[in-house]
């Protein structure tokens, strides 16, 4: 057998080696793209309740009802006509309650209890309230924090990720921490 000493290439050392910091730097990578992944989530979240928000003052001045009762009656069927039961102010991706989206789960609860109104009204009742949660589907994974917002539009969090719930009033009584502290 014929063993040439200028041959090149790496040894398997090198390797394991080249493998070894490989592994390293994933290792340090993972968890902070997790983080940002999750934060990512957050803001999604916050920025779909906002959204719901803005849909249910716009629902609430347009139909002349108090505050739609479901997501449903905010979203709609795509292309369909704009009616007070289906009012096409959020897309159709929200045509469900609860609706998961970006790793949160987004919920609607009107008023509890709401307020008698004409039959001839939209809604059988006038909502003058609601609240709207958007828990993580996984906690630690998907999200760190839920989040509610209600009628006043004061955003509220909890730390834990869960839904501490609410009566259809208000996010304050069992949510007392404001997003931004």
């Amino acid at each position: 057998m014929n063993i040439r000493k200028n041959q090149k290439g790496f040894t398997l050392i090198e390797l394991l080696i080249v493998v070894a910091i490989i592994l390293i730097i994933a290792a340090i990578a993972i968890p902070n793209l997790l983080r940002s992944r999750m934060a990512a989530n957050e803001a999604a979240a916050v920025g779909g309740l906002r959204t719901i928000v803005t849909a249910q003052v716009t629902y609430y001045s347009t139909y002349n009802t108090g505050y739609a009762i479901s997501l449903k009656a905010l979203s709609g069927a795509a292309g369909a006509a704009a009616t007070c039961a289906a009012s096409q102010l959020l897309d159709p991706t929200f045509n469900q309650d609860p609706t998961p989206r970006q790793g949160y789960s987004f919920a609607l609860v009107a008023a509890n209890p709401p307020a008698a109104i004409p039959a001839t009204a939209c809604n059988a009742t006038d909502d003058q309230t609601f609240t709207a949660v958007a828990v993580p589907i996984t906690v630690g994974t998907t999200g760190q924090r839920s989040f509610c917002d209600d009628q006043a539009g004061a955003i509220y969090f909890n730390p834990l990720g869960t839904d501490l719930g609410n009566n259809g009033t208000s996010c304050a009584p069992s949510w007392t921490l404001p997003l931004g502290n």
